[in-house]
């Protein structure tokens, strides 16, 4: 363990600390852990993967509405298209949520 140089008050403060003991001002930014790091990609990567998944569902939902011979098939087609949004949506947002706790709780300790 080496010591600095505080920048603000000139203390000699371990090389680990995160703040200056004696002025308190912030040494070093902290870093997050291994799972932290996982954590935030892995939200990151299911928002980009949910988006493009609700673009291309849009467009096979458009194609299937274009192709509808009846009214029995376009009313089909608006209800299970719409209940497909609604499935996609929660799935999205519970997804969202826990990854969420779990990006927040390994986040930096400061």
């Amino acid at each position: 363990m080496a010591l600095i140089t505080c920048p603000e008050c000139s203390n000699e403060v371990s090389d680990t600390a995160l703040k200056c003991p004696k002025c308190g001002v912030q040494l070093r930014k902290p870093k997050r852990g291994f799972f932290g790091k996982l954590f935030k990609f892995l939200f990151i990567a299911f928002n980009i993967i949910m988006l493009l998944w609700m673009f291309s569902y849009f467009g096979a939902v458009s194609d299937v509405a274009s192709n509808a011979s009846s009214g029995a098939e376009q009313a089909g087609t608006a209800i299970g298209a719409t209940l497909g949004t609604g499935m996609l949506l929660f799935l999205w947002c519970v997804g969202d949520v826990i990854l969420g706790l779990l990006v927040l709780f390994t986040r930096p300790k400061k």
